[in-house]
C-alpha cells in the first residue's frame, strides 16, 4: 500500500523485491509462453465501466479437485439437522398408488449405497455441507447474502460519498469494527481517523498515534484496536478511552506491516519488515507493554496472515516465495532463518501424519510470467478459509495480477513435500498503475467477491456472473475472474479497499488522501 523499498519517505517499499533465490525443491517450473499484453490505463474519474481484462494465451493447468455435489440435487434434497428418518412404509396390503412418486426420507440417507445417485452418495453429499459450514440448518443467512450481493452490483460511481482526510497524507489501510459502527483509517502522516460509516461523520482523530507512518489496523474486538507503523512499535486502543494508548508494544527492529490476532487464545501476532513475526500475549497486558516472543523468522517477508480458525499461518515473501505453517501452534517457536532448513522442515514424521507448525513453500504459479519471479505484495484469506487471494506484481514492475488459490487438504502426497495445498482458480491482470505502491485487495464478508484497487478506483470481482460461492463453481483449470462493478471516483491511485462487514458498503482509499464510501441509493 505504500511506495516499496527502504528509503523512501512514508513508503511501504518491497524490500528484497527483484532478489532472487533457486526455488525449493520438488516444485516445478512454470510452463513458458508469450506473455499477454499490458492492460490499457482506467478510465478517467467518473467513468462506470472499466477496460474488459486480458486473458493469458492458456490457462495454467493443475490438479483437478473433486467437484461439489450439484446445486440441483441439493435443492431437492430436504437436509435435515436431526437423525434422519424412517420412510412410511404402505399399509399391509394396500399398494402405493402408481402415480404417486416414492416418498423420500426427510434427512440424509443412511442406507448403503453406490453410484451417483444411491444412497451413499447423498448421505456423503450431506456431511460435505455440514463440514463446509452450509445447509439450511448450518448457514441460514445463505439467502441473504445473495441479495446483499445484487446490491453491491448495483452501486454506482455517483453513490460515493468522500470522507475529510485530504491533509493527512496518503491511506495505507482501512479497517471496520467487527459491529461495523466505526471505520478507522491508517494515514501517512502518523495519524489514525475515526468515522462513524453511516453518517459519513468524523468522530476522532488520533494524532501523532504514531512516529512514523501507520501502516495496519486490526481490531481485537468491538472496543479493543491495535495499530502498527515504521517506527518499529505496535499500539494498542480503547475505543472508550481515546485519549491515551492502552500500551506501546516494543520488540520490532524495522518497519511492522502486519498484525492478526488469535481470538481462541488471545495473542496477537505482528510481521515486519525485520523478517519477524512476533506474539504478545495479551492476556498479562500492562501500561508497560505485553509479553512477547520471536515466533518466526525469514527473509523477504511482506506479509502474515492467519485463517479464519487459526489452524495456518500463511507468509508471502517479496521473492515469490508463499510460506504456509500447517497445523499450527503459536506456542512453539520456530526460529528458522534460510529456505534449505525450512525444507528440511516439510517432512512427515514415522507415522506419516505432519507435526505441528508443518511448513510447505510454494511458488504460486502466475499468469504471465514466463520465470515466475514475481513479488506477493497483497495477502488475504476466504472468510470461509476456503481460498487465498494474492495480488502479485512480475520481477520486472511491469504487470499485476489478482489470484485466487483453493486449499486442497485431500491432495495427494508427494515425495519431496507432504503437501501441495494450493491450486490456482481464478485470476485477472490488474491495471499496472501507481508502480512500486503495494494496493491491499480484501474478500466481501460472504466470501462471494473481491473488491481490488484498479488505477483511479476500484473493482468488484465475482467467481462467476451469478456470484456464486467458490465451492459451487470451481473450474477444471484455471479460469478469469467476472467484472460485476467498476467504480472510479477517486483523483490518485487507490491503494486499499474494504467490505463493511455489517452493511452494504464499501470503503476506499488512494495516495491522495481522500476516503471513499460507497452504497446503494435507496
Amino acid at each position: 500500500m505504500f511506495p516499496c523499498g527502504p528509503g523512501s519517505p512514508g513508503g511501504d517499499r518491497m524490500a528484497g523485491a527483484g532478489t532472487e533465490e533457486p526455488a525449493p525443491l520438488g516444485e516445478p517450473a512454470a510452463a513458458a509462453g508469450p506473455l499477454p499484453a499490458p492492460l490499457s490505463a482506467p478510465p478517467p474519474p467518473g467513468a462506470d465501466a472499466a477496460p474488459p481484462p486480458l486473458s493469458p494465451s492458456r490457462s495454467p493447468r493443475s490438479v483437478r479437485s473433486p467437484s461439489p455435489p450439484s446445486p440441483a440435487a441439493r435443492a431437492g434434497e430436504p437436509w435435515l439437522a436431526g437423525a434422519p428418518k424412517s420412510p412410511v412404509a404402505p399399509a399391509p396390503g394396500k399398494p402405493r398408488s402408481p402415480l404417486s412418486p416414492p416418498r423420500r426420507r426427510s434427512g440424509p440417507d443412511c442406507g448403503a449405497g453406490a453410484g451417483p445417485g444411491g444412497p451413499g452418495a447423498r448421505l456423503f453429499g450431506w456431511l460435505r455441507e455440514r463440514s463446509l459450514g452450509r445447509g439450511l440448518f448450518v448457514d441460514p443467512a445463505r439467502d441473504n447474502f445473495r441479495t446483499m450481493t445484487s446490491l453491491y452490483g448495483s452501486i454506482h460511481p455517483a453513490d460515493s460519498v468522500y470522507l475529510s482526510t485530504r491533509t493527512h497524507g496518503a491511506v495505507f489501510n482501512l479497517e471496520y469494527s467487527p459491529d461495523g459502527s466505526v471505520l478507522t483509517v491508517a494515514c501517512e502522516q502518523t495519524e489514525v481517523l475515526l468515522f462513524d460509516p453511516i453518517s459519513s461523520k468524523h468522530i476522532k482523530t488520533l494524532s501523532e498515534a504514531h512516529e512514523d507512518c501507520v501502516n495496519n489496523i486490526r481490531f481485537l474486538d468491538n472496543r479493543l484496536f491495535a495499530t502498527c507503523s515504521d517506527d518499529t512499535t505496535i499500539a494498542l486502543w480503547d475505543l472508550r478511552k481515546l485519549n491515551n494508548k492502552v500500551c506501546t508494544l516494543h520488540g520490532h527492529t524495522s518497519w511492522v506491516k502486519n498484525i492478526e490476532y488469535d481470538t481462541n487464545t488471545r495473542l496477537l501476532v505482528t510481521s515486519g519488515f525485520d523478517g519477524n513475526v512476533i506474539i504478545w500475549d495479551t492476556n498479562r497486558c500492562t501500561e508497560d507493554g505485553c509479553p512477547h516472543k520471536k515466533f518466526f523468522h525469514t527473509r523477504f517477508l511482506m506479509r502474515m496472515r492467519l485463517t479464519p480458525d487459526c489452524s495456518k499461518m500463511l507468509i508471502s515473501t517479496s521473492s515469490g516465495y508463499l510460506l504456509i505453517l500447517h497445523d499450527l501452534d503459536l506456542t512453539k517457536s520456530l526460529e528458522v532463518g534460510s529456505y534449505p532448513i525450512l525444507r528440511a522442515r516439510r517432512t512427515t514424521s514415522s507415522s506419516g501424519v505432519s507435526p505441528r507448525n508443518s511448513l510447505e513453500v510454494l511458488t504460486p504459479k502466475v499468469p504471465g510470467e514466463r520465470d515466475r519471479g514475481n513479488c506477493i505484495t497483497s495477502l488475504q484469506l476466504h472468510p470461509k478459509g476456503w481460498a487465498t487471494l494474492l495480488r502479485c506484481s512480475s520481477n520486472t514492475d511491469d504487470q499485476e495480477w489478482t489470484c485466487v488459490y483453493e486449499f486442497q487438504e485431500g491432495a495427494p502426497v508427494r515425495p519431496v513435500s507432504p503437501r501441495c495445498s494450493l491450486r490456482l482458480t481464478h485470476y485477472i491482470e490488474e491495471a499496472n498503475v501507481g508502480r512500486g505502491y503495494i494496493k491491499e485487495l480484501c474478500f466481501s464478508p460472504d466470501g462471494r467477491m473481491v473488491s481490488s484497487p484498479h488505477g483511479y478506483g476500484i473493482r468488484l470481482l465475482g467467481f462467476d456472473k451469478q456470484c456464486s460461492e467458490l465451492i459451487d463453481c470451481l473450474p477444471k483449470e484455471a479460469s478469469p475472474l467476472r467484472v460485476i462493478r467498476s467504480l472510479y471516483s477517486h483523483n490518485d491511485v487507490v491503494l486499499t479497499t474494504k467490505f463493511s462487514p455489517t452493511h452494504c458498503q464499501i470503503a476506499s482509499g488512494c495516495l491522495s488522501g481522500r476516503v471513499s464510501l460507497y452504497q446503494p441509493k435507496f
